[in-house]
Parts: structure tokens; sequence; C-alpha cells
């Protein structure tokens, strides 16, 4: 009997030693798991409505496993209704927002700051991945991990306005604030 509690537990740690590593040492703080096996009802997108044009002749040559006038381009859209030019996908600054860039990067600009924010976040992660259990049973570990980064919205929102900026997007004080 002594000899099997050995062997149960040197099962369990062995268990437990391999469960905590992560498939490619990158921490998944959510834990996200899809319980079906079936298409995600929020990855289609229904394309926009057939139209028949004024003029044949200026329709686009069909590019075959390419876009179509009647596909959805959520970024394109989400950027007009936003008040920008759906151009502004192709990269290129619109010369409208010259003087913006050149404030924002007056101090300076990182060529390579998306490459060392991942760096960084990833190294976060790594350190605030949770315990050994919690990998083990997917227990979300993601608003712990960043709870030191959190803003607290009310705490803002009355600074600023003690500083007597507007801040007309808020609500409204309720009566007896």
């Amino acid at each position: 009997m002594a000899r099997f509690n050995g062997l149960g537990l040197a099962g369990l740690a062995i268990t437990l030693a391999l469960v905590g590593c992560s498939k490619d040492g990158t921490p998944e703080l959510m834990n996200l798991r899809s319980s079906t096996s079936g298409p995600d009802e929020f990855g289609i997108l229904p394309p926009k409505p057939l139209a028949m044009p004024e003029d044949v002749a200026v329709l686009p040559e069909p590019t075959p496993g390419g876009t179509n006038l009647t596909d959805q381009n959520p970024r394109a859209d989400a950027i007009v209704a936003l008040g920008g030019t759906p151009g502004a996908l192709d990269g290129a600054l619109p010369a409208s927002d010259a003087a913006l860039i050149n404030h924002a990067a007056r101090y300076g600009v990182a060529s390579d700051i998306r490459a060392i924010m991942a760096a960084e976040d990833l190294d976060w992660r790594q350190r605030n991945n949770g315990r050994v259990l919690e990998r083990l049973f997917n227990v979300n570990v993601y608003f712990d991990a960043y709870r030191k980064m959190a803003l607290d919205q009310q705490a803002e929102l009355e600074k600023w306005r003690q500083a007597g900026v507007g801040t007309p997007s808020a609500p409204p004080r309720l009566a007896g604030e």
C-alpha cells in the first residue's frame, strides 16, 4: 500500500509538472475554450447586398480567391464611421494628420516599439501566469495579472472634474453627489 501511495504521488507530481508547462511557452491568461466543434457564429460576416451597376463595363475584373464588391470590410467601415477616410487602410498617412503626427513624435519615435511592447508583455504574462493548479484547471488569471495596470474610471473622472476639465461624454453627476 505504501508503494502504491509513493507511485501515485510521483505520478501526480509528474502530471502537475507537465500540465504547468504550456504548449509553446506562451502563457494563456484568459484560458477561454469553446465547448463546441461547430463554426464560430461571430466569425461569419454576411455579404453586402447585390446591386446592379449603372454600367456593367465599370465592374472590376474577377479575382478568383480574392475580394469582390459584396465582401464586408469591417476595418474600412469602422474608419469611415469614425470620420476617417477609407484610404487610411493602405498605411499612408493623410496630409490632414501631419500636425498630429508631428506633435505625437516630438520626443522621438522608436521604430520597433511594437516588438518591444510585445516582448515586455510576454515577459509580464510569463511572470504572472498563475499557479500550477490554476493552469491545470484553466482558471482565468488575466484580470489578476493586469490588476495593477487597470485604471479606476470613476476616480479618474472625479480627478478631472475636480480640476475643472469638461467631461461631456461622461454621465452627469447624480443628485447628492
